[in-house]
């Protein structure tokens, strides 16, 4: 499971039959930014990557999310029977590391 940013969105007409109906959202993982002189840890970082994933919690763009991949990925009720590999299971609420919150969503 990773943390990454929603960054879009894809639409796509022609797909296998069991992806009919599903949202599709373009994701970019985030990493840990380390501050040069105290090698502490300072912000969540984008890395450059992109990971299309489904969207089973309704999450928007710009949002910061929980994803997994793998076979983790059709484990969830609505995933279980269909081709897939990235999944969005959550949306964050706060993420903290190292005793440092990272990020805060606003209400």
């Amino acid at each position: 499971m990773f943390l990454a940013r929603v960054t879009g969105n894809v639409v796509a007409t022609q797909k296998d039959k069991a992806l009919s109906g599903q949202k599709l959202l373009v994701v970019e993982p985030l990493n840990v930014k380390y501050d040069e002189a105290t090698k502490a840890p300072a912000s969540l970082g984008n890395t450059g990557r992109a990971i299309v994933a489904i969207d089973v919690v309704g999450a928007g763009d710009g949002q910061l999310v929980l994803v997994v991949q793998g076979s983790s990925a059709r484990m969830t009720d609505v995933t279980k029977n269909l081709p897939a590999d990235a999944i969005v299971v959550g949306i964050v609420d706060s993420a903290e590391y190292a005793g440092k919150t990272f990020f805060k969503a606003t209400q």
